[in-house]
Order: structure tokens, then sequence, then C-alpha cells
């Protein structure tokens, strides 16, 4: 093993020490996530993410996990619902003893074309999509695709784009690969939406190296897309995007009007993308840099530093209420209500 990648290992397992082993970087979205079925409690409703994946299933599964890391040949989409969070004494809502939203089952969303079903759920509503980031299981894709439109109290169709991740702290080679290799699948499932007349705005949240993904296939979209496709498309936000602060430029001028669209969320606190930058050769990410490198693009620019907690400081996004209530005002912005 080189002396670059014995570095590259000790800063990870470093990074993971600081909280306890894997927990530090557990996942992109957050905390690990109890997979454990919560009572619904009688008539109280839960809440349904339509999640489209080109993983790889787990043969016979009927609980968690449903998919695998494994890459598949085939998209597939399902309905994934949660239990509600349980009561408080004061008859609300509150956190589960993980903090985390809980799975109460995963079924086929019914549609010989995964894609259309999807596509003819969302008729006559606005989309949210949420793309995860690196070392995401499944599962916890989903459930930060819950937390998150609950968060910001979304309206709409909610919509996870689950892609091949390793979900392993070592492994972010692979993550990266496979987030590239799923552009086709991800530019299927965009323009399916977008040029569905009966859908209102798409909205998007990339989360760390999903924001690599998001960028590449909206380059790929727009270099084949008509004029008017930008004005389907609501707000982008990247949030603590593990990107190459280059490629990002010049990925601007690539995508038109899909610029004027983007929202990124930086944060000088954010020490998993200081990691992803020593492995990148000390190449800035859009995530960590300064709103003077990013504004002048032209994009609109957060900076959350201080606002996130724990160590790592990686989903601010969903962590904190300011952080989400910028989400939830760039969405009612590009939205449909909003543009009337």
């Amino acid at each position: 093993m080189s002396s670059d990648s014995n570095i590259s290992r000790r800063l990870f397992l470093r990074l993971a020490a600081v909280q306890g082993g894997a927990l530090a970087l557990s996942a992109c979205g957050g905390a690990t996530a109890d997979f454990t079925t919560a009572s619904a409690g009688g008539s109280r409703r839960g809440f349904i993410v339509d999640a489209v994946t080109n993983r790889k299933p787990v043969d016979g599964a009927d609980s968690s996990p449903w998919f695998g890391s494994e890459r598949s040949g085939s998209v597939r989409a399902v309905k994934v619902e949660f239990a509600a969070p349980p009561t408080s004494l004061f008859g609300r809502a509150s956190a589960s003893l993980t903090g985390r939203w809980q799975i109460s089952g995963v079924e086929p969303n019914g549609s010989p074309d995964p894609i259309a079903g999807i596509a003819a759920r969302a008729t006559g509503r606005d989309v949210l999509l949420y793309i995860h980031g690196y070392n995401e299981s499944f599962e916890s894709a989903v459930i930060s695709a819950a937390e998150l439109s609950t968060g910001i109290k979304f309206q709409g169709l909610t919509v996870a784009f689950c892609w091949p991740s390793k979900s392993g702290l070592l492994d972010y080679v692979y993550d990266r690969e496979s987030a590239l290799w799923s552009r086709d699948a991800l530019q299927d499932l965009l323009e399916a939406l977008v040029r569905n007349g009966s859908i209102g705005r798409v909205h998007i949240v990339a989360h760390s190296m999903g924001g690599l993904l998001l960028l590449e296939t909206l380059r790929q979209i727009w270099a084949i897309g008509t004029a008017d496709m930008a004005s389907h498309f609501g707000a982008i936000v990247f949030a603590a995007p593990d990107v190459d602060v280059d490629l990002f430029a010049a990925s601007l001028k690539r995508i038109g009007p899909l610029a004027q669209h983007i929202t990124v969320i930086t944060s000088a606190d954010d020490r998993a993308l200081g990691v992803s930058r020593r492995l990148a050769g000390g190449i800035a990410r859009v995530g960590g840099a300064d709103r003077t490198i990013l504004e002048p693009l032209g994009v609109k620019v957060v900076d959350a530093t201080g606002y996130g907690w724990g160590v790592i400081g990686h989903d601010v996004f969903l962590s904190n209420n300011d952080v989400r209530a910028v989400i939830a005002r760039e969405i009612e912005r590009h939205s449909v209500v909003a543009s009337r």
C-alpha cells in the first residue's frame, strides 16, 4: 500500500475514532438509525417516501436491509412507509429514542414501469427529490429523506434516489465510482418528472457526494434538453457538496439557466469535507469553500459555519432548524404557486 493510501486510511480512522468508531461518519445523513418497527398508534398516520434505486435487492428480504450496496442492472421503485413518531405528554409528535424516523414497511410501487409510476403519483403536485451522499445505506438514505421533508413541512411528493453506496467508512472510492455510474438512472428519473406537464416543480436536495452525482446528471440533461426545461425545475440545493470547486465552476457554465436555481450550503466546520479535500490532493470542496469564491459563479450561498453540532458537522441541513428554514424558503420561492 502506498504512503498516500496509508495517510488517507489513517485520516479516516482518526476521524472515526473521535465519536467512537464508525459512528463518526456512519452515514452522511446523520446518526445511526433504529429500524425497529414502531407502532403507528392506531389511527395516527405515518409518512411515505417513494424511493427509486439502482441498488441490488437483498434476496428474500422482508425486513431491513431491503437493498444492499451492490449495483443493479435495473432500476426499481418502492414505497417506504414510516411509523409516526411517538406522541409526547404535550400531544406533539416527538423524536424516537434514536432521534430518527422508523421504517414500518417497504413494498413495490405497483407500476410495471417504476419511474412512470412515480410520475403518476406526482400528478398535480410539486416533488422533493433527495439524493444521499457517501457512506449511506438504503435505510439511512430514505430516513434522511423523511426527516428532511417533514422538517421543512413539504406538501408534495417526496422521492429519494438511492444509489449504490458501500455504506462503509473506507469505501470512498467505490462510492464515488458508483455515484458517477448512477448518472443515467438519475437522468431517466429527472427527465420523467420535468418533462411531465401534469407535475409541478421538481425541487432537489443533494447531500455530500450526491452533489457530484446531481451536477454531472444536470450536465447530461442540459446537453440534450430544450430551452423551457429549466422552468420545470424548482429549488436545487447542494448541501455540503463534496465536489471539486473547479469542476463545479466549469459545470455551471454548461447547465445554462439551471444555475440560477442553485443554492449551496457551506460550512468551514465540516471536517468530513476537510478529509475529502486531502484525499483530492488539496483541491477545495464546494461545501467548504468561502462564499467569495462561489457567489461570483452566480449561485446563492448559505454559510452554515457554526450552526452544526457534533465533531463532524456534515449534516447541518438536517440537524439545524435555521438551515432547514432556508431550504423551505428556497422551495417556496421556486414553487409553482409562488411563480404565479
